[in-house]
């Protein structure tokens, strides 16, 4: 037996126990290790093919109800990619042809076995080959088919940030012409307050498109997570947005177990998720809140952020996820933030859904899996 080949299981389509037994001593001779199975009908043959698992069928080509071909069909119905080899009688080679292009790896006739062993192992390697370029072609296809996705969002987003840059900009450089010809101090100021509303703005799409290309560049970096003080962080950093004041927000984070994960990655999805739900906070009710819960198991972490601001209507719902899209003229957010969020999640292998209406308000859901460090 070869080196690095372990037993075969062979599984033979064939009706003569003496035959059956020259095979396998001719395939022992030949130094091969193998565990075999004669089967002589249709239903034998695919009882063998689901509960045997060969690595290799050997088949005669006439049996009283059943024959080669029809074997060699039914193994590609069910994508069952191993070697088929028929080993039979004199067949022409117009036979031999026919049963090549139907599928058949090799054939070894009856009158000369002394090749099985050497027909087996060849094509063994064909169809290793075969596996390694089949996987080498999904490889590729999921490759190009993420640069086309990549080229489309480039494309997207050279589009509206040249927009969402340059509009702050004119604003500015228009305010400035305005501040520079006016004398009354409450004007002045009034003006500043534009100008720094702008360059917030400004700063905002800036820090989103940081998001976006570190997100889509930077391998995950798996460390000990620590959700109260990311959460903690998060909220300090957003405590001075408009209309925070005006949210009773409550936190609840029970860890039953350490969890690991991209500390970056997940201090985005915070971000953004909390400063939405203080983006679109509903200032017509009294009792605003914004819950955060966190829940954490060997396995997974669940995060779940429950508003009752303004909502989102329920046909926008399918494409709040996409790159650029607003679901509401509340704000001029550059529309980044919640496919940044999908984004991260994927990167995470995780999952987000949302659940919103109109005037009732709004519920992320999103699982992480635990990925320790090994």
């Amino acid at each position: 037996m070869e080196e690095g080949i372990d037993m075969l299981k062979i599984l033979c389509l064939e009706d003569d126990d003496i035959d059956f037994e020259i095979i396998n001593m001719t395939l022992e001779k030949g130094g091969m290790e193998i565990e075999t199975r004669m089967v002589n009908c249709r239903e034998k043959f695919l009882e063998g093919l689901t509960t045997f698992n060969p690595d290799v069928i050997l088949s005669d080509h006439s049996l009283p109800q059943f024959n080669s071909i029809e074997a060699l069909r039914l193994c590609r119905s069910l994508k069952a990619h191993i070697p088929f080899i028929l080993v039979t009688g004199a067949v022409s080679d117009e036979f031999a042809v026919n049963c090549i292009k139907e599928g058949a790896d090799d054939y070894v006739l009856k009158s000369n076995l002394n090749r099985l062993a050497s027909a087996i192992k060849s094509a063994l390697k064909h169809k290793e080959t075969e596996k390694a370029k089949m996987i080498a072609m999904t490889s590729l296809a999921s490759r190009n088919e993420e640069l086309l996705k990549i080229n489309a969002e480039l494309d997207s987003l050279v589009y509206s940030v040249s927009h969402n840059l340059r509009a702050p900009l004119m604003s500015v450089l228009g305010l400035i012409t305005l501040v520079k010809n006016e004398t009354n101090p409450s004007v002045v100021h009034h003006y500043h307050e534009l100008i720094e509303k702008s360059v917030h703005k400004l700063d905002d799409t800036l820090k989103e498109i940081l998001d976006y290309s570190r997100n889509a560049r930077l391998d995950l970096q798996i460390v000990k997570i620590d959700f109260n003080e990311i959460v903690k962080d998060t909220l300090e950093k957003l405590q001075y947005m408009s209309g925070v004041e005006n949210i009773n927000i409550h936190v609840s984070v029970n860890e039953e177990a350490a969890f690991y994960s991209d500390h970056y990655r997940i201090s985005v999805i915070m971000n953004n998720l909390i400063s939405n739900a203080i983006k679109y906070y509903d200032d017509s009710k009294t009792n605003c809140f914004f819950n955060i819960s966190i829940t954490v198991d060997d396995k997974k972490a669940k995060l779940l952020f429950e508003d009752n601001g303004i909502g989102i209507d329920t046909d926008a719902l399918p494409r709040i996820f996409n790159m650029f899209f607003r679901a509401t003229n509340k704000t001029t957010g550059s529309g980044l933030g919640l496919y940044i969020v999908k984004e991260a999640v994927e990167k995470l292998h995780g999952t987000v859904t949302i659940e919103s209406s109109i005037g009732e308000g709004t519920i992320f859901n999103i699982e992480i899996p635990n990925q320790p460090v090994t």
